[in-house]
């Protein structure tokens, strides 16, 4: 099987026309519903009612808001803290959204650029308008380090103005290239045991053990990257923001 197949957008019904354009609900928007739905739901049941002694579903609840508030003040300090339901928001949603790719039929949201370069840009934008709403043109001293010699300043901030604009770049790129090639390894072994199973029968099958063992220590390590990689996207967006919150520091 071609192992690009499972990254094919298949639309499901119409919802609209724009001019001449119809508009799709597509299989990447119904498991990006599902991962909305599915996080409110975790969210509203394991919070309400909140016990002394949590039970399962409220633990998970609190270990996530956990983590992500001790991300933002590791990054951002207390102040970083106003943006947690903004990154709380991105880290579960792609960590959801990473997760799905794994289930048997499902499908792998992140592993088009598309969808993380929106998400990568509105870090962006967030991170660009609330810098120049709080502090003014005095955001653009992140461009300036202190401390630089003034004859290879204007070299420092050129350097610097470009790692800002390609941030978005890097953001994206680094989720999508990591779960894209993830699922195309799985996909590839997948298709060694059946090619080995049709073509030499029994001892086709029994050849078929190694590809087999392989593809289960490959999910077993896709499902640890798609965990790094929600981390790894929402450490980064703290980053971002903690620049808009302190510029230049």
């Amino acid at each position: 099987m071609d192992p690009i197949h499972q990254f094919t957008i298949v639309n499901l019904f119409p919802i609209g026309k724009i001019g001449n354009a119809e508009i799709f609900f597509t299989n990447s928007a119904l498991f990006m519903v599902a991962a909305v739905i599915l996080l409110t739901g975790f969210l509203v049941v394991g919070t309400a009612g909140a016990k002394p002694v949590p039970g399962r579903l409220q633990s998970a609840a609190e270990l996530t808001y956990e983590f992500v508030a001790t991300m933002l003040r590791s990054t951002g300090g207390n102040e970083g803290m106003r943006f947690f339901p903004f990154v709380f928001t991105i880290f579960m949603f792609v960590l959801l959204l990473n997760l799905f790719g794994l289930i048997p039929y499902g499908f792998s949201v992140t592993s088009h650029v598309i969808i993380t370069s929106v998400l990568a840009l509105t870090v962006f934008f967030t991170v660009l308008i609330y810098g120049l709403v709080r502090h003014g043109l005095h955001f653009f001293n992140l461009f300036v380090p202190k401390g630089v010699p003034i004859y290879i300043l204007p070299m420092i901030v050129a350097i610097e103005i470009l790692s800002f604009i390609s941030r978005p770049i890097s953001h994206s790129v680094r989720l999508f290239a990591n779960m894209l090639a993830g699922h195309i390894a799985l996909q590839v072994f997948a298709g060694f045991i059946i090619l080995l199973g049709t073509a030499l029968g029994t001892i086709g099958w029994i050849g078929g053990v190694l590809p087999f063992a392989m593809i289960v220590a490959l999910f077993a390590l896709e499902a640890l990257v798609a965990f790094l990689q929600a981390y790894v996207f929402a450490i980064l967006t703290c980053i971002y923001l903690n620049d808009a919150i302190h510029p230049g520091h």
